[in-house]
């Protein structure tokens, strides 16, 4: 039942070349950065990330992409990420954009054992109607473009069929969590990471504090620690290098 690696290099060691990867974090609020600089340091690539976002500022899922070793992203928001959307348009990464609640249910979709579900989200659009561009050729032309898909009426409005996520690693960061991987997450971070973490076959977990079993009061687990096979303890210096995206200061 003890969950917990020794190092980052270890916890991410058998993640492979070609791997589909569910990455944690809302902007740069819990990304789980140390992880994810460990799978840099491999050399991993060709990659299949899924996440709300590919990171910025240079940090999180942004090192890896930089880098090249991100084939596809599944992701809701490009933001100030011009790496990413220079990627995309020259053809080099394929992106599918799903509307951000879409995103999250089909995580938790995926982990709950759900294969596919209806949303009103995206019906009457090309989310539905398919033709998003999943990858451009470089010379603004659509190489691939998304297919359609199924939608039905339930009670006199359309919803839209949906395929619920799983990925064969997820990458998440907590705030705190115990041996046995019951995590507790920190406001804005719980938005992406819980969801994430219940889509991957095999979750790794980073966490700023290590408990021992029993410390974590049950009411207060935000994920139990069925969903999460490994547990990296962050040193005080990791657990408190976080970046902020947009500073703002009183005059």
């Amino acid at each position: 039942m003890d969950k917990v690696v020794a190092t980052a290099a270890g916890a991410v060691a058998d993640v492979p070349e070609g791997a589909s990867l569910a990455v944690g974090g809302f902007g740069l609020s819990g990304v789980p950065n140390v992880l994810i600089q460990a799978l840099y340091a491999q050399g991993t690539g060709s990659l299949s990330v899924v996440s709300n976002n590919c990171g910025a500022m240079e940090s999180g899922l942004a090192v890896l992409l930089a880098a090249g070793r991100i084939a596809r992203v599944t992701g809701s928001y490009i933001g100030a990420n011009k790496e990413f959307a220079r990627q995309y348009l020259a053809g080099e990464l394929e992106v599918e954009m799903i509307p951000q609640g879409t995103l999250a249910e089909r995580l938790r979709a995926g982990g709950a054992g759900i294969p596919a579900f209806f949303t009103p989200a995206g019906v009457g659009t090309q989310v539905a109607d398919g033709g998003l561009p999943w990858r451009y050729d470089g010379q603004g032309g659509v190489a691939l473009a998304s297919p359609p898909k199924e939608v039905r009426e339930f009670d006199g409005t359309e919803y839209v069929l949906e395929h619920g996520i799983r990925t064969d690693f997820a990458l998440v960061r907590a705030a705190k969590g115990d041996r046995h991987g019951n995590l507790v997450f920190n406001k804005s971070t719980r938005n992406f990471n819980p969801l994430a973490a219940m889509a991957g076959k095999v979750t790794i977990a980073e966490v700023e504090e290590l408990v021992e079993p029993g410390e974590i009061d049950p009411d207060a687990v935000h994920l139990p620690g069925i969903f999460v096979q490994r547990v990296l303890a962050l040193t005080p210096e990791q657990a408190t290098d976080k970046r902020i995206e947009q500073r703002t200061v009183s005059s």
